[in-house]
C-alpha cells in the first residue's frame, strides 16, 4: 500500500512571528496533508537537535536547535538534523516547499516527489540578505517543479529566470476577518489614550519602513496621531523618530488586528522606495480595505497596479502630497467607493488561492504519475 504524502516547508520565517503568507496558505496545506514547517536554526549551550510543536492549524513545527560552536556553519549539522527529524517522523514520501533558497545548503539530498518555490520576496534585496542566496535561488528556479510568486513585479522578474512554470499568487485576504474591524465599537485599552485623528499601520517595521516621512507628516501635523503596529527589526530603533504623536504598540496577535483598525480614520503603507521594497505586494493593501478604512500608500508597484489604478488606494509621493490626501479622506465619505472596493475584494480569498495552488500540484503529479493519498 502507497504511503501518504507529507509536505516538508523550509522557512526563514518563524511561524509564531507575524502572521502572514505562509501561515495562510500552510495552515490550509495541513487539511491535506502532514505539514511539517521546518523553521531556521536557535542556537544554545547543549547537543544538537531539534523541538517540535504542534499549533492549532494542525501544522507541526520544527525548530532546529544546534550549539553555540555551530553558529558561523550551520549547513552540516543541519543536514544531520533533518536525516534525524526524517528518520523520526517516518518521512518517506513528501513534497518540498521552499519559502527560502538557502535550505538548499543542507536539502539538496532530499528525493521529493515535487519541489515548490512559493517566492513571496526578493529576499536578496532585503538587509543582511546571506551571499549566497542569488546563486542559491538560481539553482532552486531551475530544480523546481512549480514557482510561485508574491505579487505581478516578482511574477515578470522571475519567470524569465525560472526552468518550471511561474504562477503569479498576489497576497490574497481573509475578508472576513478584517471586517469585523467595521462591527467594533470598543477600543483596546492600550489605544484609549490616544486621540483622534488615527493613522495606523501594522507589520513588520524594518529596513523598508519610511521613517524619514512619517517624521516628516508628524511634524508639520502634530494634531494627527500614527499608530504603528509590529515588531522592529534589522534596523536601530534609536533610527525611529520620536514625537508626541508617533505611538509604538509593538506586535499584536493576527486575532487582534481589527480591534485595533476598527478606531483608525485612515490606514497607511508607508513603504521606502528602495531596492527591498521594488518588488513587494503587501498583504496589508486588501486587509486595511476589508476593514473599511481608506489607504494612503507610497508608490509601491504592486500597490499602484490594480489598487491605486483602481482608485481604492491614494498614492502618495512625499509629505507634502501625504497630508493632501489625509486631509481629504478625513474630510470625504465616500460610500459608493465602498461598494467598489467590497465587489471587487469578493473575487479575493486565501481559500481561492489555496485552492489554484492545490490544483497545480495535483496536476503535477498526475503528470510525473505520482499517485495522491491525503
Amino acid at each position: 500500500m502507497n504511503q501518504k504524502i507529507d509536505l516538508i516547508v523550509f522557512s526563514h520565517l518563524r511561524w509564531y512571528f507575524v502572521y502572514q503568507r505562509p501561515q495562510h496558505l500552510i495552515s490550509r496545506f495541513a487539511q491535506m496533508y502532514r505539514t511539517i514547517y521546518i523553521e531556521e536554526p536557535v542556537f544554545k549551550n547543549g547537543d544538537n537537535g531539534y523541538s517540535l510543536s504542534y499549533d492549532q492549524s494542525g501544522v507541526l513545527v520544527v525548530t532546529p536547535e544546534m550549539n553555540q560552536a555551530h553558529s558561523d556553519d550551520t549547513s552540516a549539522v543541519m543536514e544531520e538534523i533533518l536525516r534525524q527529524l526524517f528518520s523520526d517522523l517516518a518521512i518517506r514520501k513528501y513534497i518540498c516547499w521552499y519559502y527560502t533558497p538557502m535550505a538548499l545548503l543542507f536539502s539538496r539530498h532530499l528525493e521529493p516527489i515535487l519541489t515548490v518555490y512559493d517566492c513571496m520576496d526578493e529576499l536578496s534585496a532585503f538587509k543582511f540578505a546571506p551571499p549566497a542566496l542569488l546563486e542559491l535561488e538560481k539553482e532552486l528556479l531551475t530544480h523546481a517543479t512549480l514557482v510561485f510568486t508574491g505579487g505581478r513585479s516578482l511574477y515578470e522578474h522571475k519567470r524569465a529566470q525560472a526552468s518550471a512554470p511561474v504562477h503569479c499568487f498576489p497576497s490574497s485576504i481573509d475578508k472576513s476577518h478584517f471586517h469585523k474591524a467595521r462591527l467594533l465599537q470598543s477600543d483596546t485599552d492600550d489605544q484609549q489614550h490616544i486621540p483622534f485623528p488615527r493613522f495606523g499601520f501594522f507589520g513588520v517595521i524594518d529596513e523598508r519602513f519610511d521613517i524619514d516621512l512619517i517624521d516628516a507628516v508628524a511634524a508639520q501635523k502634530p494634531e494627527w496621531q500614527f499608530i504603528l503596529i509590529g515588531p522592529v527589526v534589522k534596523i536601530d530603533e534609536a533610527t525611529l523618530p520620536r514625537r508626541n504623536n508617533i505611538h509604538y504598540l509593538g506586535p499584536k496577535k493576527y486575532e487582534e488586528l481589527p480591534a485595533y483598525i476598527s478606531s483608525w480614520d485612515v490606514a497607511i503603507l508607508p513603504f521606502a522606495i528602495n531596492e527591498s521594497t521594488r518588488f513587494i505586494s503587501p498583504t496589508k493593501t486588501p486587509e486595511y480595505l476589508a476593514a473599511g478604512k481608506p489607504v494612503i500608500a507610497t508608490p509601491i508597484r504592486d500597490v499602484i497596479d490594480p489598487y491605486g489604478t483602481l482608485g481604492f488606494v491614494k498614492i502618495v509621493y512625499d509629505a507634502a502630497s501625504f497630508i493632501a490626501y489625509g486631509e481629504e479622506e478625513l474630510a470625504i465619505k465616500d460610500i459608493h467607493r465602498w461598494q467598489r472596493i467590497d465587489a471587487y475584494l469578493d473575487t479575493m480569498s486565501w481559500d481561492s488561492t489555496w485552492s489554484e495552488m492545490y490544483h497545480l500540484i495535483i496536476q503535477s503529479m498526475k503528470q510525473n504519475k505520482t499517485l495522491l493519498y491525503v
